[in-house]
C-alpha cells in the first residue's frame, strides 16, 4: 500500500438535496458518490472543489465550506486515501455526465435517500455526520 493520496468530495447543495453520481471505471465502480477528486500541488481547497465539480459536472458552484474528513482504506485495491469532505451551493444548472469514463449518472438526493451501494468515503462521511449531528 502507497503512502495516502487526498482526496476531496463536495456536498453539492441544491434546493435541499445533494449531487450524487455513479460511479465507473475505477475503484469504487458501481458506487454512489460524490463528485470530487485529487487535491492537485498547490491548489486551495475551494479551487479543488470548484474544479472538480465543474469538470465533472458542468455546474459552477460558491459558499465552499468544510463539513468532515475520513481515513478511506481500500483494502482489496491497496488505495489509501485521506478525504476532504466540502459543501458548496448550486444555483442553477443542470449536471451534465461530463466524464463519461467516470461516472455513468448523476441525481439530486436528499441526504437520507441517497442510493446503494454508497462509495466508501461518501458512507465513512455520512457515519460522522449523523454520530455527531452535523448539518450539511
Amino acid at each position: 500500500m502507497k503512502r495516502p493520496q487526498v482526496g476531496v468530495g463536495v456536498f453539492v447543495e441544491r434546493n435541499g438535496k445533494i449531487l450524487v453520481g455513479k460511479r465507473k471505471g475505477f475503484h469504487g465502480a458501481g458506487t454512489w458518490a460524490l463528485p470530487g477528486g485529487h487535491l492537485e500541488p498547490g491548489e486551495s481547497f475551494e479551487a479543488c472543489c470548484k474544479r472538480e465539480v465543474l469538470e465533472e459536472t458542468g455546474l459552477i458552484i460558491n459558499n465552499i465550506s468544510p463539513v468532515v474528513f475520513t481515513n478511506d482504506i481500500f483494502h482489496d485495491e491497496g488505495l489509501h486515501y485521506i478525504t476532504l469532505f466540502f459543501k458548496g451551493e448550486c444555483q442553477s444548472g443542470e449536471a451534465i455526465i461530463a466524464e463519461p469514463l467516470e461516472c455513468e449518472e448523476w441525481r439530486w438526493v436528499s441526504l437520507n435517500h441517497i442510493p446503494q451501494p454508497i462509495f466508501l468515503p461518501l458512507s465513512n462521511a455520512l457515519k460522522q455526520i449523523h454520530e455527531n449531528h452535523l448539518i450539511v
